[in-house]
């Protein structure tokens, strides 16, 4: 099939530059020798969103690097602790060890990350970013670099999902000279985290074993992420990176929240399903090759990727019965629904049934992309321009096993889900002194198919968007920069969403919008930063989750409007005064006075409006304030110490912005109250000796809250204290 051979395209290719690089670097020698004995090292082939500081400047719109330095020195756990160090950023724990982040972007609903644009240097990260944004997998934090957040018309080359923003993650670069290192982490909840990385000659291996208890009982995760990077010259200024990555996890976990009762009766940490289990594993390889031209340089990624996850579980919500009216089975599993509502305590096994969720997808890709450096119409600038062939292949299956511990069953769902996506994007930068005018144009033509084998119904279909952007900046001083800028967002909806278990055409356009942003950035002094920005996001049609597990969320389209502003602050005293001794503080602020439905939204399926959803309602899972500060010092002899206060205001649950969650009690509905969770890192480098050792607190003060109420009540993690030690060399 397309999808396997693809896959094999991309061992065949890159298999050969590993093998130069692992078992053969002494036939690269005479090369080498004939250009210099000095040579420089080849620089890795990358597709960066904000890249280095002085293109930084000049990006029509906001934009935020976390660095390594960053990463470590917090001693970061999840990627959601490291997003939420972003202005803008939104980012909803599930489970408690960040394996599946909730990442929303200047409000937009953070429910499985759908609404972000997710990439890996520069390459999709999701599974299937066309026809099911859903994030099930998330690499581990401590894979990257560093990571780029980038919003505002700026990220309209990159798509789809092109309204709040784009987050690239960068992974390190291989080096040249042997070295390496290894960090081990312990603590309480049975956490232990493994990581080893070794190099040189242009390779890197990179292994990370994470293992724990999540937030709730009867969950525990274990994960393994295995990644090999190697660059090579390839004579003539190019140069190759290639790329390949196994994860692996296994997770008892469970999909279903509590109810309100079983909050109050049995508290946060309450999970009666203790035979849900979650098994995923991912395969992934990329080759991103550059190649300078006349005055421009080429860079083309081909990549893909196979990920398969299969999650038995009992419930999948608080109101979710597993079996149909007809079975035998359902008096007993609907008498759980009941008492789980009353609060009282349950055995789920006496359902005698649970389901599996089995899932394959194949996602690969070839995308060119040119830079080009000009002097056309009496101005300086740069052209930027690709375009992208992208396929997806899902395989779904759904069974009802007979048992709480089954691991098969009768067949309930078999699906077959393609989209081929083609896009292509022209940018250019025409700069007038210190004025510089970036209007883009983007087009995404996605074609969409789906077959029910059960029935053997399939439809079809495709739309096709024009995407126009602009952006300006003006450097008003050496070190000040003002930017505004105004594009088309967009957002394709699911294939699941467009076309029917019955093979029918759903009537449903895109997500659209206009996006509006206009900001200055400084750094007035070393050591000293600061970035201000003020947005409006208004949709003409925006489309609301149309699904979670159970079905109990209505696909909808309605008229909604964003406003806000956000605020990015840091500050090194140490640079500014010259002094060894260096306190410093981190801000990221952003204030959403506005995240209101401009009309009820609509369900898709039967034209009604979606219960409680009405004009002027606050749109769920929107607080107006999200703040994270930070405050620390680094010491000369090596300790590095700071404390992080993570504040997220309330916040509505659903579209009737219901106030009194036990009006309904099922868990789902209901405010969200404002919480602060407190997070604090110690560190000692050890002088000359490549070893360090650090201690770190997550949600110091053990603070309970409510995180989600998307399929019941999910409660925010508990304490996590740590200590480590780590040790590099080279």
């Amino acid at each position: 099939m397309l999808k396997r051979n693809c896959l094999l395209l991309l061992c065949a290719l890159g298999a050969p530059v590993m093998a130069q690089e692992v078992a053969a670097p002494e036939a690269a020698a005479p090369e080498v020798a004939t250009e210099s004995v000095e040579q420089a090292p080849v620089e890795m082939p990358v597709i960066e969103v904000i890249g280095k500081p002085d293109r930084q400047r000049n990006l029509p719109g906001s934009a935020q690097v976390i660095g390594r330095e960053t990463l470590d020195l917090s001693r970061v756990m999840t990627t959601n602790e490291a997003l939420r160090k972003a202005a803008g950023v939104n980012v909803r724990d599930e489970e408690g060890f960040g394996l599946r982040p909730n990442i929303g972007i200047r409000g937009l609903n953070p429910t499985r990350s759908t609404k972000v644009l997710l990439l890996e240097d520069g390459i999709p990260l999701a599974f299937a970013p066309y026809g099911d944004n859903a994030s099930y997998y998330h690499p581990p934090v401590e894979r990257f670099d560093r990571i780029e957040i980038l919003k505002g018309a700026g990220q309209n080359i990159y798509g789809p999902q092109t309204v709040g923003g784009v987050i690239n993650y960068i992974t390190p670069a291989p080096p040249e000279d042997f070295s390496g290192g290894m960090t081990l982490t312990g603590g309480n909840r049975e956490y232990l985290n493994a990581r080893g990385f070794v190099g040189g000659h242009g390779m890197l291996l990179d292994y990370v074993r994470k293992q724990g208890d999540a937030a709730r009982d009867n969950t525990h995760s274990e994960l393994d992420d295995l990644n090999y990077k190697a660059v090579i010259g390839l004579g003539g200024g190019q140069a190759l990176t290639a790329r390949a990555n196994y994860y692996a996890e296994d997770s008892q976990l469970t999909y279903s929240g509590l109810t309100d009762a079983e909050y109050a009766n049995f508290g946060s940490a309450h999970n009666p399903f203790k035979n849900d289990f979650f098994v995923a594993d991912r395969e992934g390889m990329s080759l991103t090759h550059e190649m300078p031209l006349a005055g421009a340089t080429l860079v083309t990624n081909l990549y893909g990727s196979r990920f398969s996850r299969d999650w038995w579980r009992q419930s999948s919500t608080t109101t979710f019965n597993p079996v149909g009216n007809s079975d035998p089975r359902f008096a007993a599993c609907q008498q759980i629904v009941t008492d789980r509502a009353a609060g009282q305590q349950v055995d789920p096994d006496t359902c005698d049934a649970n389901i599996g969720n089995l899932r394959q997808y194949y996602s690969y890709g070839l995308e060119p992309r040119l830079r080009l450096a000009h002097a056309w119409f009496g101005a300086g600038g740069e052209l930027e321009a690709g375009v992208r062939a992208h396929f997806e292949e899902q395989d779904r299956l759904q069974k009802i096993g007979t048992g709480a511990t089954a691991r098969d069953g009768t067949l309930a769902e078999s699906n077959e889900r393609l989209n081929q996506a083609y896009s292509a994007f022209l940018q250019n930068r025409f700069a007038f002194g210190s004025v510089a005018l970036i209007p883009a144009l983007r087009i995404e033509h996605v074609r969409y198919e789906r077959t029910n084998r059960l029935t053997d119904a399939s439809g079809r279909t495709g739309l096709t968007e024009w995407l126009p952007s602009f952006g300006a900046t003006w450097t008003a001083t050496g070190t000040a920069t003002l930017f505004a800028g105004v594009h088309r967002g967009f957002a394709p909806p699911a294939t699941a969403d467009l076309i029917s278990n019955a093979g029918v055409t759903v009537d449903l356009d895109a997500e659209e919008s206009w996006n509006y942003e206009i900001g200055a950035r400084t750094r007035p002094a070393s050591g000293l930063s600061v970035e201000g920005t003020v947005f409006l996001n208004d949709f003409e049609r925006q489309i609301a989750v149309g699904s979670i597990a159970g079905g109990s969320t209505p696909l909808a389209t309605g008229k909604t409007r964003y406003e806000g502003a956000e605020l990015l602050a840091h500050a090194e005293l140490g640079q500014w005064l010259d002094s060894a001794h260096n306190p410093f503080f981190e801000l990221a602020y952003t204030w959403l006075p506005t995240a209101d439905q401009e009309s009820a939204f609509i369900r898709v399926d039967n034209g009604t409006a979606v219960t409680g959803s009405a004009a002027g309602n606050r749109l769920p899972y929107a607080p107006k304030d999200l703040i994270t500060a930070a405050l620390g010092y680094n010491h000369p002899a090596g300790v590095d110490g700071r404390l992080e206060a993570v504040y997220v205001g309330s916040q509505y649950a659903d579209f009737a912005n219901t106030q009194d969650a036990a009006a309904n009690g099922n868990g789902q509905v209901g405010e969200i109250a404002s919480y602060t969770v407190w997070n604090a890192a110690l560190n000692y480098q050890l002088p000359a000796t490549g070893f360090g050792v650090f201690v770190t607190a997550k949600n110091l003060f053990d603070k309970a809250y409510i995180a989600d109420r998307t399929r019941g009540i999910l409660p925010g993690a508990p304490r996590l204290v740590q200590a480590g030690v780590e040790y590099n060399f080279q």
